[in-house]
């Protein structure tokens, strides 16, 4: 009877990695343009994927505070990027979020920090929406969050149908926005405002 020999496949960096991929498409890893692009890529890919070392309990760092108003919290328009990670080609765009405070309120800076963390990630755009809706509706434990995330992905672009106007939109929706109609009427009007047209390469 034959024993299955279990191949062990050495462990890369990511700059060796690069090195072997260049090597693989044809290049010259060893010529002027490229004889660091290795190292290059890999101090990006830390940047890029600094999500993953991110914890959001430093992120919020008790900036949670005592509001007795319960009115509609609007952040729109927060830049971010992130990875597909089918492709781990960009997509980048704006999210909007809101959340109903029920005694809380965060600090508003939290916010745009608690995409990026989810951001700098490999990602695919639905689990960015609802990663940042969780997020903010577990630490600070509002009536409802929604929140909106508008996008264009490079793999749409660049490659397969290539089609350089086509954009993505996705919500999530928790507590009194998935149960109060004129609330969710209310946050979709006030984000309806912000174009996509306005997210560009």
């Amino acid at each position: 009877m034959l024993e299955h020999t279990q191949l062990t496949v050495p462990e890369l960096s990511i700059s060796q990695a690069v090195s072997h991929i260049l090597r693989e498409i044809g290049e010259d890893e060893t010529r002027e343009g490229l004889e660091k692009t290795p190292q290059r890529v890999e101090k990006m890919y830390q940047e890029l994927m600094s999500g993953y070392t991110t914890n959001i309990d430093d992120i919020v760092n008790g900036a949670i505070f005592d509001c007795r108003d319960d009115d509609m919290v609007l952040v729109k328009e927060i830049s971010f990027s992130s990875m597909c990670e089918h492709h781990m080609l960009p997509f980048l765009g704006k999210v909007h979020v809101a959340y109903i405070p029920d005694g809380k309120i965060i600090g508003l800076s939290k916010i745009p920090r608690i995409v990026e963390m989810f951001a700098k990630r490999l990602q695919v755009q639905e689990r960015l929406t609802s990663q940042i809706a969780k997020a903010l509706y577990d630490h600070l434990k509002p009536q409802g969050v929604a929140v909106m995330v508008e996008a264009i992905h490079l793999c749409a672009i660049i490659r397969g149908v290539r089609n350089h106007s086509t954009s993505m939109v996705t919500t999530s929706l928790l507590g009194a926005f998935r149960n109060d109609k004129l609330l969710r009427s209310e946050f979709m009007e006030q984000t309806a405002k912000s174009a996509t047209t306005s997210i560009t390469w």
